[in-house]
């Protein structure tokens, strides 16, 4: 880890959360309304509603310069988990602690589609708590980190023409653009080319040494291991394994059978 967790004052403390949600079925032809107003009078669930327990009893403790990968199957829990840690979605059981604001960026961050990339990097840069001095100052950065430009001057076309890669990398270079307490990171550094992992791998290590606390999930078992210290296994909503990245990776893809 980045320092000793024995005195260091901890960014996220993760206390035996449990989180569930509902998942709806199609509703069914005609009559429905009748049928929903029955169940709301009844107080009966509807048809095809089931209830998900997508993170069960997971505890932990982040820390100051830590950079923590999160890994596991499919529906294993890490991005419900991250919203978690977000704000965004309440523990049905337990506690989220976090020092400092934490920030959420994935590849489906919503930026406005029908604006250019020029105004989103200002929404953007704001919606991040950065000032609009700060913002002008650091535009000509956010637009040369993410490439946009190299192939034409798309930063000032619709958000809309861009390529998924393309809006991913914007979105990343612009949360870089700014310190961050907490920063969560879902998949963005599948995206784009060799050089541009490199960049965003090398960002994450500059936003660590500013004593920041840096969580990222990935599929790709590389950018764990080179960009992460430490890595928490989570597997069925349950926390397999936590401990230095490439032993956690190591121990994944036995269980897995491929790398």
């Amino acid at each position: 880890m980045a320092e000793s967790t024995d005195s260091a004052v901890p960014t996220v403390v993760v206390d035996d959360v449990h989180i569930t949600y509902k998942v709806n079925g199609a509703r069914t032809g005609k009559g429905s309304a009748t049928s929903a107003l029955s169940r709301i009078v009844s107080r009966r669930q509807a048809p095809g509603v089931r209830e998900v327990h997508a993170v069960k009893g997971v505890s932990f403790a982040a820390y100051k310069g830590e950079a923590i990968g999160l890994i596991g199957s499919n529906g294993s829990g890490k991005s419900t988990l991250l919203k978690a840690i977000a704000g965004l979605l309440p523990a049905t059981k337990g506690r989220v602690h976090t020092q400092g604001q934490p920030s959420l960026l994935g590849v489906n961050a919503a930026l406005m589609s029908d604006l250019t990339g020029e105004r989103n990097v200002v929404l953007g840069g704001l919606a991040m708590g950065m000032s609009r001095e700060e913002i002008r100052e650091r535009y000509a950065g956010i637009v040369d980190f993410s490439g946009i430009n190299e192939k034409g001057d798309f930063i000032t076309l619709p958000m809309r023409t861009y390529s998924s890669g393309m809006g991913a990398r914007l979105r990343f270079s612009i949360a870089a653009a700014k310190d961050h307490d907490v920063l969560l990171i879902d998949e963005a550094l599948s995206t784009g080319d060799a050089r541009f992992q490199r960049r965003s791998k090398d960002r994450i290590i500059e936003l660590r040494k500013q004593a920041g606390t840096v969580f990222l999930v990935s599929h790709h078992n590389k950018s764990i291991t080179e960009t992460c210290d430490r890595a928490i296994w989570l597997e069925a909503g349950t926390l397999r394994m936590d401990g230095p990245a490439k032993e956690v990776v190591a121990a994944y893809e036995r269980f897995t059978g491929k790398k």
